[in-house]
């Protein structure tokens, strides 16, 4: 047998009946799924375990196995618990469990440690660069993370507010005709943010926070005529802005501030002909030294595993719909 195919094999001790059911999951869901992920096979006896694939993979998966043992001891494990271990994990850091854990952020309500590779790159661009865009489909982190760079860097007096921006309805910000003052305007288009924030700073804290304009709120068309220093900015939802919001907004960043864009081109609300601004600046300033970008894919999905599957589904529908589209434009020109 080559390399590449000779089984890897290891024992987990101490062997409990209950724990390594509860490893396996009901018929064998949980290791099914690390052979899914990591395209390997998995056989087992008890507790010693045969494991077939890439050695570095095997290896990797191996990591993985010890790491959901031990957590067997105090917990009842779940596929998607499963599920977000191996996001959590991810590949190179399964195969060198010795590497350094990564970037960690502190908020007044605990700790937050990336998941996966691509999380902690988008976290790292955040905390090295002034600028950064995070593009890719929901449930991915872009938000979340976002707002957990923005306090950590308050907490630790980096920045002297944190700003919440937001298109604030899909097409034209026409706030008028909704009841109540500003905040309460755009206050159903930012609950994404305030759910991070409660989540990581406490609901009253972060009301004391607003009452002293720390944390401030601001539709997208109010920025314009504004020079944001010392500040952490966020707009969310930037895939509903315009190519002239999205210049204006970038062009209010001042000295000492982050600011952090995110959005998933694939679902732009703004009428039919008006151009994203968040699809045309990646083509602008791609190559633009001090601005990163970060795209996620379905893989980097760090909700229900459904919602992975339903992303990864969406984007095998319109790859097969654009392949039809450009057969029929094929067979009319001939």
């Amino acid at each position: 047998m080559n390399a590449a195919t000779e089984p890897h094999r290891f024992t987990l001790e101490p062997f409990e009946a209950r724990r390594f059911a509860n490893l396996s999951g009901q018929f064998d869901e949980h290791l099914r799924l690390i052979e899914q992920r990591l395209a390997i096979e998995i056989r087992n006896r008890g507790n010693q375990f045969e494991l077939i694939g890439p050695p570095d993979v095997t290896q990797s998966a191996e990591n993985l196995l010890r790491r959901l043992y031990r957590e067997t001891k105090s917990t009842e494990l779940s596929p998607d618990m499963v599920h977000l271990f191996l996001q959590e994990s991810g590949m190179e850091e399964l195969a060198n469990p010795t590497a350094e854990k990564g970037v960690t952020l502190r908020t007044r309500k605990g700790n937050i440690r990336p998941r996966g590779a691509n999380q902690q790159r988008y976290v790292k661009s955040i905390l090295d660069n002034d600028i950064n865009f995070g593009i890719g489909p929901a449930g991915t982190g872009k938000t979340y993370l976002a707002v957990a760079c923005a306090v950590d860097a308050l907490e630790r007096e980096q920045v002297r507010r944190i700003l919440l921006v937001r298109p604030a309805v899909e097409a034209g910000e026409k706030l008028g005709f909704l009841p109540g003052d500003l905040a309460q305007k755009i206050d159903p288009y930012l609950r994404p943010l305030y759910d991070a924030l409660y989540e990581m700073l406490g609901f009253e804290h972060v009301a004391r926070l607003i009452e002293k304009q720390v944390i401030e709120i601001a539709p997208l068309a109010y920025m314009r005529g504004r020079t944001l220093n010392n500040s952490f900015i966020i707009l969310d939802e930037s895939q509903n802005t315009t190519l002239e919001q999205m210049k204006m907004f970038l062009t209010r960043i001042g000295f000492g501030s982050t600011a952090v864009i995110t959005g998933d081109i694939t679902q732009v609300d703004l009428p039919r002909g008006t151009k994203s601004g968040l699809a045309h600046v990646i083509k602008v300033l791609e190559n633009v030294n001090g601005i990163s970008f970060t795209h996620f894919q379905a893989k980097d999905v760090v909700r229900h595993p459904l919602v992975q599957r339903i992303v990864e589904a969406y984007d095998a529908f319109e790859s097969a719909q654009d392949d039809d589209n450009q057969r029929r434009q094929d067979s009319g020109r001939a």
